[in-house]
């Protein structure tokens, strides 16, 4: 009937934002408070030191601005690049491509790198790039660590290693907004200068917070960096937060949210957390090999482990599995966008999220797309994800067991 209540919950499948805990919902319930009080460095001073564990670093130092992802994109070049300024970005998604975007609008020359989509940074390309910068006038090199348009994770380590190789000193950007708390992420070891989280993903978060965290190397080059900036001065805030404080007034609930999320991250363990995504990603694959499709990602070594972004058939249209997802089975599912809209749906499969709550989606998923004609098999994506999840958690425990 239309207009009728949908009973029980919406199950949130996107690549973030995702599904926020009880915990953190609870956490964020508080009235509102003097953010200028003798008390409030109590919540901010081990906040900004917990940011850190997260990004796996001593020596980086973590802002958290009142903002999207996008926000912290436009604070960590403008703190540290003049107009003019040349950078390298390889472009293979969505994500990337709108990175390259906002450079440009703040006068900075971006060389592209053309990657396909599916594929992520190459870094003998980066690499061949550098060495023939003689002159060193590429000051940075921008990657988005992973790729929620294409389900594309990149491999940071690998291009720091060519950046190394050439001898170049160009700065490392990474967007890491949808694998910081979810992936990997090893800011001190893989040579990050600068990194970009949101609190709406691996952070089980509402949209709201853009975190940044920058190197020693990153923060010299702040006061020769000519770029316009105001709100998103990186000084202002280092004045302030070294009492506990902000330069204009914090999203007070979200970082009370924050200070749950961090808690619960460590009770679980950053190792448990990837091992787990890692686990929810392969159950995943799993089901899409049993539905006879394919990823957008071109091979094992760039599938994504907090999004898989499933191909349609030719002659269907991904937007119309989703839209029969969410109309029918109150599933929402990831679009695809730009170059690839309408050729693929997205599962994100990030944040609080366990083997049950993610067969769900694969249920949902499987459903929507028979609804539209897409011949898979009945329960096959949901009998392979369940097998993949069954043997995992045994050999798990099995390894507890032995320990």
């Amino acid at each position: 009937m239309a207009g009728a209540r949908r009973p029980g919950r919406n199950f949130l499948f996107v690549p973030g934002p995702t599904n926020v805990p009880d915990r953190i919902l609870r956490a964020m319930h508080v009235p509102m408070e003097d953010h200028r009080s003798p008390d409030f460095p109590k919540l901010t001073i081990p906040l900004f030191e917990d940011m850190k564990k997260s990004f796996q670093t001593k020596e980086g130092q973590v802002i958290i601005f009142p903002s999207s992802g996008t926000g912290a994109w436009e604070s960590a070049l403008t703190n540290t690049r003049s107009p003019g300024d040349k950078l390298l970005a390889p472009r293979f998604g969505q994500f990337s491509h709108l990175w390259i975007e906002l450079a440009r609008r703040h006068g900075l020359d971006v060389v592209v790198q053309e990657e396909e989509w599916g594929a992520g940074a190459d870094p003998d390309r980066i690499e061949e790039a550098l060495r023939a910068d003689k002159n060193h006038e590429i000051k940075g090199i921008l990657v988005v660590h992973n790729e929620t348009a294409t389900g594309v994770t990149s491999d940071v380590a690998a291009v720091r290693r060519a950046m190394d190789a050439a001898g170049h000193p160009a700065l490392l950007y990474v967007d890491g907004v949808s694998s910081i708390g979810s992936i990997d992420f090893r800011f001190d070891e893989w040579g990050v200068d600068l990194a970009i989280a949101g609190s709406q993903k691996g952070m089980m978060l509402p949209a709201g917070l853009g975190i940044v965290c920058a190197s020693p190397k990153a923060l010299a080059q702040m006061d020769a960096a000519q770029c316009t900036r105001a709100y998103f001065n990186l000084a202002d805030h280092f004045k302030a937060n070294a009492g506990g404080y902000f330069p204009y007034t914090p999203a007070l609930p979200l970082l009370y949210g924050l200070r749950e999320s961090l808690a619960m991250m460590f009770e679980e363990g950053l190792e448990n957390i990837f091992a787990r995504h890692h686990t929810l990603a392969s159950g995943t694959r799993a089901a899409v090999d049993a539905w006879g499709l394919s990823l957008c990602a071109k091979a094992p070594q760039w599938q994504s482990d907090t999004v898989s972004a499933i191909m349609v058939p030719e002659g269907f249209n991904g937007a119309d599995v989703i839209d029969r997802a969410y109309r029918r089975y109150n599933l929402a599912l990831g679009a695809g966008l730009s170059e690839v809209a309408g050729k693929l749906f997205r599962i994100g499969h990030l944040g609080d999220l366990n083997e049950l709550m993610l067969l769900g989606a694969i249920a949902g998923a499987e459903m929507s797309m028979r609804d539209v004609g897409i011949e898979v098999e009945p329960g096959s994506g949901v009998a392979a994800a369940q097998e993949y999840f069954r043997n995992a958690m045994g050999a798990a425990e099995q390894r507890l067991a032995a320990e």
